[in-house]
């Protein structure tokens, strides 16, 4: 017997994810700032997480995972193939100049982009413009000259 297909037709059309998934992140961090008093950056969260044992930090990184983890297992989402993966190197220079980035920023994607615009913190406003900028500038460049 085949196991029972989790999906949900009306969630087959890919802006019905982003659309849920931007909604559970804004709700995860306004509940988070609201019983915690703390903005929901993951790169914070998880260098407190690693300095500290036990906590809130771990349960939210948790959740986090056990989110990707359930929408694969209910067929949700699917892993990029092989095929489009980038080369290991690239992939660990990028995850370097992130935390460079994230360190200069005094924050990170997720705590400026996020928490910082729905505050209307200026600081955050302009690191979210610098670093969606220079998102898609490396995209331009990496798609289209080199």
């Amino acid at each position: 017997m085949p196991p029972p297909d989790w999906r949900v037709p009306m969630f087959e059309s890919q802006w019905w994810f982003a659309l849920g998934g931007g909604l559970l992140i804004g709700l995860s961090a306004l509940l988070l700032m609201l019983f915690n008093g703390r903005v929901a950056g993951i790169s914070g969260i998880l260098a407190g997480a690693l300095q500290e044992r036990g906590g809130w930090r771990w349960l939210f990184l948790l959740g986090l995972a056990g989110g990707a983890l359930l929408a694969f297992a209910l067929g949700w989402a699917s892993l990029p193939t092989l095929a489009v993966l980038p080369a290991w190197p690239w992939v660990a220079l990028a995850g370097l100049l992130v935390g460079i980035g994230t360190r200069l920023g005094n924050g990170c994607t997720s705590g400026h982009g996020i928490c910082g615009v729905g505050r209307l913190s200026r600081r955050s406003l302009v690191a979210t413009l610098v670093f969606m900028t220079t998102a898609v500038l490396t995209v331009f460049v990496s798609h289209h000259l080199l």
